[in-house]
């Protein structure tokens, strides 16, 4: 098999616009796999219906395959050819046919992780969105769904377990040390859910029972050693299975569900009906080897996956730039999951600030498109934030807007509706609007428009009646320099904080480009809480006094706008000192200590609202971001908080930490607020901190202790911290999960010599290109790391073009996703841009360029 990179075909760009339904269905197929993970043959054998009006040869995609034979109905076939990778299939006036096709592929060579390939020893796939083609030529595109058949056959010692999609029919032993197993999907499903998993593993076995009385096997796969570390995520299967059917009535409609887990993969996981397939990072977890955001993780993913069983498999996406269909839904169906599995307020904080962090740079940058896009030359980098968490944001709002049992209704009539085909982002809105009888017609424009929205807010008086006034504008994109206003829920409520009468939570519709809000009488300016619970994805801009943001981050009734006062006081501090102005640091200081005296009935919010904003986000505000001004300024911050209250936080240190194996919110609560205390602590440079670090390193009795402890020494440059390091990783050498945390921590390292230190760390021993989530790790930690990143000398803008150019060839995903930070070149000095333009230009100048990173790289030289 031949990677991508190496193809002869130039990229194509692909319109929505362009879409037509398939010529021809292929109700059913049947696969036979003689497994070898240095060659694999496939015989595929294809039920095709025409579905043209007038004859019209068939078209199966293929992506670095070479057809052995054809057949058609039993026979051999002369009449097809090669167009490109794709195989042409003359039927003459046929209107149905078996169509046979055999192949060979070498997994081990398949560096792409994409289709079949080897993951130490063990062959696994991964389809999604067109890697089917890489198996075996077919028309692999999402509208065409199939009852699959899967015969597996390979050696037993090298491949003891032999997994598929739906139920195992029959199974038996070979004269040669071969066995085989068939299985069956009674489910019609698209080919980018085909799933096969071979090679040597052992299981965690558990039963769930449904609702209507149905007893579902449960099994988790993996290597043999690693059973331990899977309760966890069995846990959160079963808790999902009864959370979709308790708040959507969606019950599992197969006797059998596997889940397996491969240290090689691109994404986090896949949801293949009936088996998914998951990166270890997802399942294993125990207290020593995961901390707590771990423990989040592997409950949230697990929960996403199960849930797309309905969002995504039983009703599928027409095309694929009806992404956001299954994903929007879906994430928005793990995180409701997650908030009422924990703390749903901490839950509200962690999603918005990732929706800030990789969803609103997105959106502000050359790479910003709809959560539906218009067109694209790879589907593989439309894997976004845009796609996942603002469409999630977009399903939020019309459950805002319609109520808990108005959406319920929408989303049965949804599914009914729609199951078993494979549908569009329209229909899902217009179930909504039908279900739960509301006009949806504006509200589309957020399936239409990219960019984020902007409220510019003022507050007015007349004889005493307080108004609001809202102006609203959708900033330019590329491809779309003018924008309508959007409909959108906004959630506010205004305090009279002398002890008056209030205006209490209130929901509004913004529709208009301009909208006035009427609040009602107050004695003085009312103290607003304005985008309650972030009803709505957007930027406020909204002059607000110190004081008034100190009196809302105290006592507003909404958690999130109380944190988001706080957030806000740090922020305008931080931007007035990056400017240069300056600034009293007292205020925040207050405010901080003030939200410390509530620690005890919520230490996780508490955690999250004095934890100060990112140097990312402080810079999103500026103009013209200057990472070293910066950083420079919130150092300085965090010192000033770190002295003026070392007494409250050498107090949460003294305190005992609650046991590594206590998952509750409040005992997550509880060490997250002891990685603030360590990190407030170690910036104000008092001569007994790195000890004091260090000793909490050494007596953690988990990772989320000890992992906080070490990022914390790893800014530094103490005898602590270098000691602390090599505990580490001796301690975890051999745990490939931990060992990316190892590197993690000094990537994100706060020293001016991290550039240097990514660089020889890439020439470590256990790092390689070769698995994902060691990339991810290090280079993709360093690229969040914003003084680093953008030193000023260019080094590490050179460091990411190189592993772009060196990872490509292997492995295009992975390349392409390292680009965008390149591509936010318009915010930065002239300087700084003319040399991540330069970069941008020498990856692009690279001879045989996958269309992955030609696409990426590309559009954000445009800028």
């Amino acid at each position: 098999m031949t990677d991508a990179s190496s193809s002869p075909v130039p990229p194509v760009t692909i319109h929505r616009s362009d879409y037509r339904p398939p010529e021809w269905q292929v109700p059913d197929i049947a696969l036979d796999f003689a497994l070898g993970l240095d060659t694999t043959r496939v015989g595929a054998a294809l039920s095709v219906v025409r579905h043209a009006d007038a004859p019209a040869p068939l078209t199966l995609r293929g992506d670095g395959l070479t057809p052995l034979a054809v057949r058609v109905d039993g026979e051999s076939w002369n009449d097809w050819h090669m167009a490109g990778p794709d195989l042409i299939v003359d039927l003459g006036d046929r209107a149905r046919a078996i169509v046979e096709v055999d192949t060979a592929i070498d997994p081990t060579a398949n560096t792409q992780l994409m289709g079949l390939y080897a993951s130490n020893g063990m062959l696994c796939t991964q389809c999604e969105a067109e890697g089917f083609r890489r198996i075996t030529f077919h028309p692999d595109r999402p509208d065409v769904l199939s009852r699959y058949k899967v015969r597996m056959a390979g050696d037993k010692t090298a491949f003891p377990i032999l997994l598929s999609n739906g139920n195992c029919v029959a199974k038996g032993a070979g004269d040669d040390g071969s066995h085989w197993a068939l299985w069956e999907d009674p489910w019609p499903k698209p080919s980018y859910l085909f799933a096969l998993v071979a090679g040597d593993l052992v299981v965690n076995r558990d039963s769930f029972t449904t609702m209507s009385g149905r007893k579902v096997e449960l099994g988790i796969w993996v290597r043999a050693g690693d059973e331990g570390r899977t309760g966890h995520a069995m846990q959160a299967l079963k808790d999902s299975m009864a959370w979709d059917e308790r708040v959507y009535g969606r019950e599992y409609d197969l006797d059998l569900f596997n889940i397996v887990a491969v240290s090689d993969f691109n994404m986090g996981a896949m949801e293949n009906k009936g088996l998914n397939i998951f990166n270890t990072r997802y399942i294993l977890a125990d207290p020593d080897t995961a901390t707590d955001l771990d423990y989040d993780g592997v409950q949230g993913v697990v929960a996403h996956e199960y849930f797309h069983n309905w969002s995504g498999n039983r009703v599928t996406c027409r095309d694929w730039f009806q992404l956001s269909l299954k994903e929007g839904f879906t994430v928005y169906r793990d995180q409701s999951f997650s908030a009422d599995m924990g703390s749903a307020p901490v839950k509200r904080i962690e999603d918005v600030r990732l929706l800030r962090a990789a969803q609103f740079p997105e959106d502000a940058g050359p790479l910003a498109h709809p959560i539906r896009p218009d067109s694209y030359q790879e589907i593989s980098n439309f894997y976004t934030a845009t796609v996942y968490n603002k469409g999630a944001e977009i399903i939020r709002m019309m459950a805002t807007l319609l109520g808990p049992q108005r959406f319920r209704a929408g989303t049965d009539l949804y599914f009914d509706r729609h199951d078993g085909e494979a549908a569009t982002c329209e229909d899902f809105v217009r179930a909504m609007e039908e279900g739960g009888a509301i006009d949806l017609t504006q509200f589309r424009r957020w399936y239409e428009q990219a960019g984020t929205p902007r409220l510019k807010l003022t507050l007015s008086e007349d004889q005493g009646q307080w108004a609001l006034d809202v102006v609203q504008t959708v900033p330019p994109t590329p491809g779309q320099p003018e924008k309508l206003p959007m409909m959108m829920p906004l959630r506010i409520a205004a305090f009279d904080r002398s002890g008056g009468a209030s205006l209490p939570d209130t929901l509004v519709t913004l529709t208009g480009a301009t909208q006035r809000i009427a609040l009602g009488a107050f004695d003085g300016r009312p103290a607003l809480s304005v985008n309650r619970g972030f009803s709505a994805p957007v930027i406020v801009d909204f002059d607000r006094a110190q004081g008034e943001l100190a009196w809302l981050a105290a006592h507003d009734d909404d958690p999130f706008a109380r944190y988001e006062a706080l957030q806000q006081l740090m922020l305008d501090t931080l931007v007035a000192a990056a400017a240069g102005n300056e600034v009293d640091h007292r205020a925040v200081v207050d405010a901080v200590a003030q939200t410390l005296r509530g620690r005890g009935e919520d230490p996780a919010f508490v955690a999250e609202a004095v934890l100060l904003p990112s140097e990312a986000f402080i810079g999103d505000q500026m103009l013209t971001v200057d990472p070293d001004a910066i950083r420079r300024e919130r150092l300085a911050l965090q010192a000033a908080i770190g002295r003026a209250l070392e007494e409250e936080w050498r107090a949460i240190l003294a305190g005992k930490a609650p046991p590594a194996t206590d998952l509750s919110p409040h005992a997550k609560g509880e060490r997250r607020l002891r990685g603030v205390a360590l990190a407030y602590l170690a910036a104000t440079g008092i001569g007994d901190i790195p000890a004091l670090v260090f000793g909490v390193f050494s007596d953690a009795d988990g990772m989320t202790e000890r992992q906080a402890a070490l990022a914390t020494l790893a800014h530094g440059d103490s005898d602590e911290r270098a000691h602390a390091l090599d505990i580490f990783y001796q301690r975890y050498r051999d745990n490939p999960l931990v060992l990316d945390k190892w590197f993690q921590v000094q990537a994100w390292s706060m020293r001016p010599d991290t550039v240097e230190a990514v660089r020889q760390l890439a020439e470590h021993p256990d790092f390689t290109l070769s698995n994902p989530n060691r990339v991810r790790s290090l280079y993709g930690a360093f690229t969040g790391n914003q003084a680093a990143f953008h030193q000023a000398d260019g080094a590490g803008y050179r460091l990411i073009a190189d592993l772009v150019i060196a990872l490509d060839p292997r492995n295009p995903q992975t390349a392409a996703r390292m680009i965008p930070p390149l591509g936010r070149w318009k915010r930065f000095d002239e300087a700084r841009a003319a040399m991540m333009r330069a970069e941008l230009e020498r990856i692009l100048a690279q001879p045989g360029l996958s269309r992955d990173t030609t696409e990426q790289a590309s559009k954000s030289l445009l800028g």
